[in-house]
Parts: structure tokens; sequence; C-alpha cells
């Protein structure tokens, strides 16, 4: 695989029970890379370790003032050279390449894993994990799985130096077999406790990351109650706790380091005597002298990279365990499906709640618990419960479905939508039905003055769809970001379209209207919405409560109101807990308590607009 290849038409299926096995994954994924990166490291390295016999070589030439010698090996130094410089450049080469490859690969791993979880990854896995995963970790992973072949190709030129020394002058060959090994084995003791530090400040880098994203996405809340100075308090001393851990992982490798300098350095020097000894003696030559001091100079070159693949390893290998971890999670259900890609038609019903949602008509659902009613409507979307247990469209179960036809045949808009950065066109330009328009879409999400807005603010766009949205659209006000993914939706127009608290930042005048624009615009289309708004409430066709897990009610809302305690006290607001234990209101007390569940909305509607107007002029 070249660079120019990317993205994998499949990244293959990963082995990540441990680190280490997806390491060696990736490795044997690469086997043709890595084979072609040993034979370049191979050739350099010789061509490297060939000098010093060449230079031993000449010097002899000269004390013996033999010119043809002389010629002969500046023939062989122009031939090693070429050799160093060819395959230097081609092992770099190659090293990048089988860097970025696997750099890539583990991203589409990563993306793959992320696109078939969904909103379930980060349930599991904290958002500043999948980010360290997704970039820091990635480039360590890429790192190992690279250098492991330039590893290989030094080791195996250490191996046949020390042979070829051997052979050479086997005096002073024995010395340098053997306390060549002494130098590559030195450090080993000290690996455990650099890795445990690297360990650590991996740890805390990535708390410190999570810590970071966490305040980053809740600033507007932070600065709302003052908290900004607290957050940033906690930052720096997760901050400060990685530069230390930093620190005492640098002095352990700085150690390492110094000893990889300091051994080669008496084994030089421990030559150079038995060497000038053996030479007064007359038991060796001059060049030879020079020959074996010079492979012991220029062994410390490929010795280097005992300590790199030994850095490599150690902190890759908790990047490998993290990116291993978010690989192992999966979808309770197989993303190719038993059954034909065909999305059916019909009923969508959830046996876990008892939740019926009939075909073609708008079901609104009543959950005292907003988390739970988060975690049905991810249900609804597809992901089973946890006993197991999956939603039916038309009979057929949804995870019996390929992810893509069950994607396309129930779409979910949570409680909390993202806005991605670019033009509102670009916003809107969605996979769709092509039923809806992006102008009928956005006039039933009462967009007007989200478009007046980004006419307003944008200098250089004439069209509003071209204005820019900023990142997350943090420009915009909650409301008008609420409304521009429920239009988002909305022009997807899916057989089923579930929608969490679509007007939870809105006033009571606006929501009244996005009520009659979705049932208007979802007319003969299967939709679900999950509101304790009695302004949506009114206008569904029907109306189920779920209480503590099953569904314990259905029925119209002016019904519901009258007759069901525990539904009036979610809509209404109401505390009265003689009242819910008796079940009985009368009709005044229940027009009051709509007058007042309609004063609380008005009210909350204009502290809404207040707030956006305070967002709008903080913007501008």
């Amino acid at each position: 695989m070249q660079i120019q290849d990317l993205p994998y038409p499949d990244p293959g299926v990963p082995d990540a029970r441990s680190g280490p096995r997806f390491l060696w994954w990736l490795f044997r994924n690469q086997l043709g890379g890595q084979l072609t990166s040993l034979a370049w490291g191979l050739l350099h390295f010789l061509a490297v370790s060939g000098l010093p016999f060449c230079v031993g070589l000449a010097v002899q030439a000269v004390v013996d003032r033999s010119g043809t010698r002389l010629a002969l090996t500046g023939g062989l130094i122009v031939l090693c050279g070429a050799g160093l410089a060819l395959g230097e450049s081609m092992l770099h080469r190659a090293a990048v390449t089988n860097w970025i490859t696997a750099a890539a690969r583990v991203q589409q791993l990563l993306a793959r894993r992320t696109a078939q979880l969904g909103s379930a990854l980060t349930r599991r896995v904290a958002a500043g994990e999948i980010v360290a995963v997704s970039t820091g970790d990635v480039e360590k992973i890429g790192w190992f799985v690279e250098g492991v072949s330039r590893f290989t190709a030094a080791a195996v030129t250490v191996v046949v130096v020390c042979v070829g020394l051997v052979v050479y002058q086997p005096a002073l060959g024995v010395v340098v077999a053997v306390g060549v090994p002494v130098l590559a084995l030195a450090v080993l003791p000290l690996l455990p406790r650099a890795t445990r530090r690297a360990d650590v400040q991996r740890e805390k880098a990535g708390r410190a990351t999570e810590l970071a994203s966490d305040t980053v996405a809740g600033l507007r809340v932070l600065r709302g109650i003052g908290g900004e100075e607290l957050f940033l308090d906690r930052y720096r001393r997760a901050s400060q706790e990685v530069r230390r851990a930093a620190v005492r992982s640098a002095r352990m490798w700085s150690l390492i380091s110094a000893i990889q300098v300091l051994l080669p350095g008496l084994l030089m020097i421990a030559v150079i005597w038995r060497g000038v000894h053996l030479a007064v003696d007359g038991r060796i030559t001059v060049g030879e002298l020079v020959t074996v001091y010079s492979a012991v100079m220029l062994l410390t070159y490929p010795l280097r990279h005992f300590e790199e693949i030994a850095m490599a390893y150690s902190f890759s290998r908790p990047s490998a365990r993290r990116a291993a971890r978010v690989l192992s999670l999966e979808r309770a259900t197989d993303t190719a499906g038993s059954r034909e890609a065909d999305v059916p038609d019909g009923d969508l019903y959830d046996p876990a709640t008892g939740l019926l949602a009939p075909a073609e008509r708008l079901t609104a659902v009543v959950c005292g618990d907003p988390d739970a009613a988060g975690v049905l409507a991810e249900r609804l979307g597809g992901h089973p419960s946890e006993e197991g247990t999956s939603v039916l469209l038309g009979g057929v179960p949804l995870d019996e479905l390929p992810l893509d036809s069950a994607r396309t045949a129930v779409l979910v808009q949570d409680k909390d939508p993202v806005l991605l950065s670019g033009s509102l066109r670009e916003l809107l330009d969605v996979p769709a039905s092509g039923e809806v328009s992006a102008a009928e879409a956005l006039a039933a999400a009462q967009c007007g003055d989200v478009l007046e807005a980004l006419a307003q603010g944008s200098l250089e766009a004439e069209d509003p769809m071209d204005a820019r949205i900023t990142e997350r659209g943090r420009s915009l006000s909650g409301g008008q970001r609420q409304r521009l993914a429920l239009a988002r939706s909305l022009i997807t127009d899916p057989e089923v379209l579930v929608l969490d608290e679509p007007t939870s930042a809105v006033d009571s005048h606006t929501e009244a209207r996005i009520a009659d624009g979705i049932r208007g615009l979802r007319t003969g289309r299967t939709t679900v919405v999950f509101t304790s708004s009695p302004l949506l409430l009114d206008r569904a066709d029907r109306v189920v409560l779920v209480h503590e897990g099953e569904v314990v009610a259905v029925g119209a809302h002016r019904e519901l109101v009258h007759s069901e305690p525990r539904y009036r006290a979610v809509v209404t607001r109401e505390v009265d807990a003689e009242a819910a234990r008796s079940g009985v209101l009368t009709d005044d007390r229940a027009a009051v308590g709509g007058v007042l569940a309609g004063e609380e909305a008005a009210m909350g509607g204009v502290l809404h607009e207040i707030d956006e107007l305070e967002e709008i002029e903080e913007t501008a």
C-alpha cells in the first residue's frame, strides 16, 4: 500500500484482544512494506558498516605503499557511499510510508467503529479518550510499527559486523563480540520503570485532555454560573501533573540515553587499549587497528535503534491498548444484518416498554426521566436494550437489518444535536428522499430569523444559504442551533423520525408554529416526539406516557391531563401529592393547571428570548 492509494478499500478486522496483539496485527498487515523497509535498511546499515573496513584497507595500503590496493579501496568507498545514500533515502521513504499507512489504517478502523456505534460510543468511552486515541495515539502506534523493520535491520547489521570482526581480527573481534551484546542488553533493567513512567504520563495526559474537552464543551454554562476560574484552576493542576510526569519520564529516558553513550565509549577505550598493545607487539597491523576502531565507533549508530524501538514500544503500548479497547466495542447486532436491505413499512414497536408508534401518525412520548427518554430514543433508532431486546419496524427487528438500512429507516435526533462548521447549504446537504426541499424544512422549523441573522452576520455571502456556520454553531443561540438541526432532520424525510425534545430551547410562540410545521410536513410519515410541552402534545395524534420503563397510559393530551395524575404531574409540573395519590382532580383544577402551565411556558419563552438577545449582543 502506497500513500497515494489511501484510504484502504477495507482496513480489515483488527485483533483487539490486547494492545500487543493489535500491534502484531498491524505489522502482519504491512508485511510487504516491512520487508521493503528491511531490505533498504540492510543496504543502508551494511554500507555504513562497510566504511570502517574500507578505511582500514586504505590506511594499510598507504602504509604498504600499494597504489593498486589504494585505488581499489577508493572504489569500494565510493560503492559504500552510493549504497549508503541510496539505502538511506529509500529507507526513509519506506519508513514514512509504513508510518502513514499504519496510522491511516488505525484511523479508518476508529472511524468505522465510531460510525457503527453511533451515540452509544460516548456512553462507553470518554470523549477525551476518543480524541486522544484518534490523534496522538495513532501517531505513536505508527511510530512503533514503522520502527520494527529499521530495528530488525540494525540488529542484523550488528550481528554481521561482530561476526566479520571476529573473522577479520579474532584478537580484537572477540572483545567487540562480547561487549556489543552487553551494550544492547544493559538498558533492559531500566525499561520496565521507564515504561511505567511513560504509562503514567499518557494516563495523566488523557485525563487532562478529557478535562479540557469537557470544559470547552460547557464553556457557555460555566460562564453563566461563574465557574470559569474554578475549572481553569482544575486544568492548571492537571496540566502541572502532566508536566511533572513528563519530566520524570524524561529523566529515565535521559538515563538510558546516557548509558547508551557511556558504555560504547568504555568499549571503545577497551578496544583501543587492547589494540595498541597488540599493534606494539606486532600481532596486528595499523590498518586492522583502524578498522576495528572505526567499526566500534560506527556500531553506536545501529545500536541507537535498540533504544529507539524500546522507547517506541513503551509509548505505543498504552496507545495500542486504548485503541484496542475502542475497537473491541461491538454493536449489539451484526452490522451486515441477517435480512434483506429493504426498509420495511409499518408500526414502530418497542417490546421492552410496550411503546407503539402507529405508522404515518405523530406520536408524542412523555417520560418523567429525561435520561430514560434519551435511552429509549436511541433504542428506537436501532440500539438494542441491555437485555438484547430490539425494536420492531413493521414486525421486523431493526437489529436484523443492515446498519445502513436501519439508519435509513429510522432517524434519531437527540436533544443536543451538533452542527458542523461550513455553509448553511452544506449543513443541509445530507442524504435525503428528495421529497422535502430545504425551503420547506427551514420554514417548518421556523428558521426565518436564523436566515436573517446569518445574512446580517456574513459580509461576503449574498444568499443566506452561503453564510458560514462556525464550529458547533457557536455563533448562534441555543434556539437557533436547535431549529437548524431540526430542519436538517426534516429534510432527510426518513420513514420514521424520532425527535428528543426538539423545541426545548425556543419560546412558546415559536414552539407552537414548529409543532404545526412538523405535523404538516410529516403527514403520511411516522414521527415520534419525546417532549413534555403541552403545545406539542396537543397536536399529536397519540400521546404515550412511559413511567419507570413501561407504558402506563395512552390517549389524547386533553384526556390524559384529566384522567392520569402521573401524566399531569409531568406535563403541568404539578406537585400536589394528595391529588396524585387520589388520582382525582376537578375540571376547574385541571383548567387552572393548564393555565398555569401555559403561563409558565410563556414566561419561559420570554426568558429564553432575553437570553437569545444577550447572546446575540455578546456575539456582535
